[in-house]
């Protein structure tokens, strides 16, 4: 199984307008995009698109591109829990923004909502990182292959934590489970809201394993108190932590993130957002955040991004049907 997601290359130079330095050295006003800015994250804390989020506010204040920021997060079911809220309260409002990515359009097709991904203002994609698989430091899996013999034999006593049913991580399972000859729907997948919860559960050992995003539990294996097994990327992520690929299991997988506009906004509006993340984009301190946080550059904005969404939205439906996750 060959990657369903091939990003599509592409940079941004456009710098910020207005750099000259104002009163005191400060940079000039004219910098600022936004006086203030609301970021609507559908998850809860701790976890990758909030991770996403607060990036984007430490980024912008770095360049000044901002000058307030407000936060609210509501997590479930893949953002699904989230999302009418953001459509329903933010509609039309030019200064909004919701933080969402792949898991998203995996739960919208998984839980059959009312409203999806396509229903907001797609603005840009931002990052992609391959996901890795862990399991606690106590645990009898030692490597990969242990791993997998028990979810061979046994898939249902194997319990796995990651984010919200028919995500990226549900899916990386799946696609495991097809390759050893099971089927998706016995997988004893235990789905949390954010990354918060998911790392505590597999840090109690309350289950066998976890997958994830590499960055939300690189912290916990570098510090010894997880276990990697493995990643998902094409060429590795951490040092001394093979690929699936490379382990003998043909799964290459990434998990973007992304920017969204709300419903109800214009075209002006829309190019303002934009510009502004595209501002946040050029600035060294995204490029540092990206270095520091191991996420791949994944920028894409405007049309393009919008097209990347519609054939996201195609090749992971087809996914989810073929594991057994989707009619």
């Amino acid at each position: 199984m060959t990657s369903r997601r091939t990003l599509i290359a592409a940079t941004a130079g456009l710098a910020a307008s207005g750099l000259g330095a104002g009163l005191l050295g400060r940079p000039a006003l004219a910098q600022q995009r936004f006086e203030s800015l609301f970021v609507f994250v559908p998850a809860g804390p701790g976890g990758g698109w909030d991770g996403l989020g607060r990036a984007l506010e430490q980024a912008s204040r770095a360049a000044n591109l901002v000058g307030s920021f407000q936060f609210e997060n509501v997590g479930g079911a893949g953002g699904m829990v989230g999302l009418p809220r953001f459509i329903s309260q933010r509609r039309g409002r030019p200064n909004a923004l919701m933080v969402g990515g792949a898991v998203m359009v995996g739960a919208g097709i998984t839980n059959r909502t009312p409203v999806s991904i396509r229903d907001v203002v797609p603005v840009a994609r931002m990052t992609t990182e391959p996901g890795i698989i862990v399991v606690p430091a106590s645990s009898e899996f030692q490597k990969l292959s242990d791993f997998t013999d028990a979810l061979k034999a046994n898939p249902g006593g194997t319990s796995v934590a990651g984010g919200s049913a028919g995500g990226i991580d549900h899916i990386i399972l799946g696609l495991m489970l097809k390759s050893l000859g099971r089927n998706a729907r016995e997988a004893s997948y235990v789905a949390f809201a954010g990354g918060g919860p998911a790392q505590a559960a597999i840090l109690g050992a309350q289950v066998k394993a976890g997958i994830s995003g590499v960055s939300e539990f690189a912290e916990q294996v570098k510090a010894g108190r997880m276990r990697a097994l493995a990643t998902t990327g094409e060429t590795r992520s951490l040092d001394g932590v093979p690929t699936l690929k490379e382990s003998g299991i043909d799964i290459v997988m990434g998990n973007w993130r992304g920017l969204f506009g709300a419903p109800g906004i214009n075209a002006a509006q829309t190019r303002a957002l934009v510009d502004y993340v595209t501002a946040v984009h050029a600035s060294p301190a995204w490029r540092e955040i990206l270095t520091t946080r191991g996420w791949d550059d994944a920028f894409l904005t405007g049309d393009a991004f919008a097209q990347f969404l519609t054939r996201d939205h195609a090749e992971t439906e087809q996914v989810l049907r073929d594991i057994g996750l989707a009619s």
